[in-house]
């Protein structure tokens, strides 16, 4: 087993699935949505600096009001049917990574905790791929009050896992939000390698595992 780890836990945007093959399927949403999604965008980027909020939901909502034309009462309905409720279909369409669920599911009958951290709700992605029945632990990082690469979230994900953060491994495909991230708060994290990263097999310094697909995560960690 990897460095005695006990519990690995994944991101799912991008680590997952294939970014791309999401956004293929919604340019006619997006378009449609457009100034809502340039407005949430900058909502988000906000909300990855702010401290932890008693109710992240609502300061959202306040935040998208002041940068776009949105009532705040009006505005948390919006997010949710557009930006949440509003990608349920498109993920129905939408595969993950060859043998991710294979990986996981080793991990699993391992004797391993699994768990997912996501910066949306994971229930957008409905049973995600048949991988959240193998989860001990799927919660979004917006219950934790602050979105990654706060350590916040990532504590949540370790008191829940009911493992030392030392004993955790993050997967992620985000440097600074999953790996920076996960580092920060004490946890080993792997990296997915993409574009010329992944063609050429260049590492990622900060990462203590960067892989290329998931047959070669699962045996990196199991044997």
């Amino acid at each position: 087993m990897y460095k005695d780890i006990r519990a690995v836990a994944f991101d799912i945007d991008g680590t997952l699935y294939p970014s791309w093959k999401l956004f293929i399927r919604m340019p006619l949403h997006v378009l449609k949505n457009l100034k809502l999604y340039i407005h949430f965008n900058k909502t988000r980027h906000i909300m990855h600096r702010t401290a932890p909020l008693a109710d992240f939901y609502e300061y959202q909502a306040r935040m998208l009001a002041e940068v776009s034309s949105i009532k705040s009462p009006r505005a948390k309905e919006i997010i949710n049917d557009i930006c949440y409720d509003g990608l349920k279909k498109f993920f129905k369409k939408v595969k993950p990574y060859p043998h991710a669920y294979e990986c996981i599911k080793a991990m699993k009958d391992a004797g391993l905790k699994i768990g997912i951290l996501s910066d949306f709700p994971p229930e957008q992605k409905g049973d995600i791929w048949g991988i959240r029945d193998l989860c001990d632990v799927c919660i979004g990082s917006e219950e934790s009050g602050a979105l990654k690469p706060s350590i916040y979230p990532f504590g949540i994900l370790e008191r829940k896992l009911g493992v030392p953060a030392d004993k955790i491994l993050y997967v992620g495909n985000s440097v600074k939000y999953d790996v920076l991230g996960a580092k920060g708060a004490g946890m080993k994290t792997a990296y997915i390698l993409k574009g010329f990263k992944k063609l050429f097999n260049i590492k990622l310094p900060e990462a203590d595992i960067s892989f290329k697909n998931y047959r070669q995560l699962q045996k990196i960690v199991l044997e």
